[in-house]
């Protein structure tokens, strides 16, 4: 039991940090958000709403630059003040607005809020052994290399979660009658409207704009056959 007591520890230690950082983000968001209110866009999460079988699909903006989608750990769905910026400036179509909000019901849908947590708390328990283990064995390295191994591991689990919230938004905009268009144009311009840099894709934690692409045709391709 006491060769698991620094195990254990360091699962309670990467749970709390979770918890943390969750009420950190949920103050953020409640100090800087408003409910999203644009006419222009109301035909959109009507039409998302009735593909989901519910009265509405209440969206909510964070007012940041940043240009992104988030799906908070509580279940609300925001967009960026940045992305809504984009949209007003007509480089950002509504449907395609409608894809980002499909992707983030996906999150919630696919409940990766609660994954994310246990893969966190998980990962900082890797991390100790193997920094424990490889810091022995490799003196200096042994550090580094257990963090990029770590690391590595959860982009890989990030890039999955991107993956399934992809597969259940082109299923939403296809059942609201969009169609996977929206979604695929959105993809084909995002780097250039994020700014994204290229990175090593072992640590990427979103996949490739084309690797999502061509996911997303291979799904509409199994479907329709």
């Amino acid at each position: 039991m006491l060769r698991l007591l620094p195990i254990l520890l360091m699962l309670a230690y990467g749970l709390a940090l979770w918890q943390f950082s969750a009420r950190s983000l949920a103050r953020s968001l409640d100090a800087k958000s408003r409910r999203l209110n644009d006419s222009r866009l109301a035909p959109v999460l009507h039409r998302l709403a009735a593909a989901l079988g519910v009265a509405t699909v209440p969206v909510h903006v964070y007012e940041v630059e940043a240009v992104n989608g988030l799906a908070a750990p509580d279940g609300r769905v925001f967009l960026t003040e940045g992305f809504l910026r984009l949209y007003r400036e007509g480089r950002v179509s509504a449907e395609e607005i409608g894809a980002v909000i499909a992707h983030e019901l996906g999150h919630v849908a696919r409940g990766h809020a609660r994954r994310r947590m246990i893969d966190f708390t998980g990962q900082n328990a890797l991390r100790a052994v193997l920094t424990g283990v490889l810091g022995r064995m490799i003196p200096f390295a042994g550090v580094w290399i257990a963090n990029t191994l770590t690391t590595a591991l959860a982009a890989k689990l990030s890039r999955r979660d991107e993956f399934e919230a992809d597969e259940f938004a082109t299923a939403l905009l296809i059942k609201a009658g969009y169609g996977a268009g929206p979604q695929i144009a959105l993809f084909e311009k995002l780097e250039a409207l994020t700014g994204a840099t290229a990175m090593p894709a072992w640590l990427a934690t979103h996949p490739a704009a084309p690797e999502r692409i061509a996911a997303i045709r291979r799904h509409l391709a199994r479907w329709q056959g």
